[in-house]
């Protein structure tokens, strides 16, 4: 007695012969013992995973490509027949598959494998940075030439008792010595743009410093003589007061003369100062005594 999963399919070998039919539901099932002998296949999908290769495109472009794809076997009986394992079946889709790659990269131009589409990018619309009358047109695509590498190799198997479920490029890249010249070539133009924006920019930043600067001028400006207006205002209105104090009657005068006067001696003399002043001036009169001298 043996037990098949949900996820396995046998073949019943006698002598190593097969004999009746694949079972591929689960379930117990019997065999004859030391006479028979039971093959445990996978039902699930499998992996296949390529080898990356240096392949040269129609165009004469050495790239790398890796690829990987996803099998099943469909038919257990004639997969023992013909591939015994999955050992065999990987050895078999390696000489299938790789060698429909290399067929259909030698007929494709390198921008087919690279692009998927005539679709340019918004931002490159955007910035202007891309003329797109003059970019070059793909009429098939990455996608396509996939699925081309897989109908062709699903040709190939339909014998072996197995079927490729899908194929897909892992990764496409150029070999060392191109690919450090394509460096160089997308940094310098990538320089060119930020330098480009860069002086942009700076233009941006002169433009708006003399607009602040000049603001800052007429700021201050109107400020100043915002500041003259009422300094003078004031000055013109202590001198009314002045004015109305000092004509009020004649003893203010003096009092009010007399104050100035003695304002000015303070902050005129000191203990170092000598004046020469005229007995007649202003400015003498109340250092002088009540009788003139």
């Amino acid at each position: 007695m043996f037990i098949i999963n949900e996820t396995q399919q046998v073949i019943i070998t006698q002598f190593g012969k097969p004999v009746g039919e694949p079972k591929t539901e689960p379930g117990i099932n019997f065999k004859v013992p030391f006479v028979q002998t039971a093959h445990f296949f996978e039902k699930r999908f499998l992996e296949w995973d390529g080898y990356p290769n240096q392949v040269p495109t129609k165009d004469k472009r050495f790239i790398w490509v890796d690829t990987y794809a996803r099998w099943r076997i469909s038919d257990p009986l004639l997969f023992y027949q013909r591939l015994r394992d999955e050992s065999g079946a990987q050895s078999r889709l390696d000489d299938i598959i790789d060698g429909e790659t290399r067929t259909s990269i030698a007929n494709h131009n390198l921008i087919e494998l690279v692009r998927n589409s005539n679709r340019v990018a918004l931002s490159d619309l955007e910035s202007g940075e891309v003329d797109v009358s003059i970019m070059e047109k793909i009429e098939k695509g990455r996608d396509a030439v996939a699925r081309e590498i897989l109908a062709a190799a699903q040709t190939r198997t339909g014998d072996l008792g197995i079927e490729i479920l899908d194929f897909q490029f892992k990764r496409i890249n150029y070999v060392q010595e191109v690919q450090s010249k394509v460096f160089d070539r997308m940094i310098t133009e990538r320089n060119r743009i930020a330098d480009k924006y860069r002086s942009e920019g700076q233009g941006e930043a002169s433009r708006i410093n003399g607009e602040k600067e000049r603001e800052l001028l007429r700021i201050q400006s109107e400020a100043f003589r915002e500041a003259q207006e009422i300094r003078g205002e004031a000055d013109a209105e202590a001198t009314r007061i002045y004015n109305e104090a000092y004509n009020r009657n004649t003893g203010t005068r003096e009092f009010y003369s007399f104050l100035k006067t003695l304002e000015t001696y303070e902050n005129t003399i000191d203990n170092q100062t000598t004046l020469i002043l005229s007995t007649e001036g202003d400015f003498y009169q109340f250092l002088q005594d009540q009788n003139g001298r």
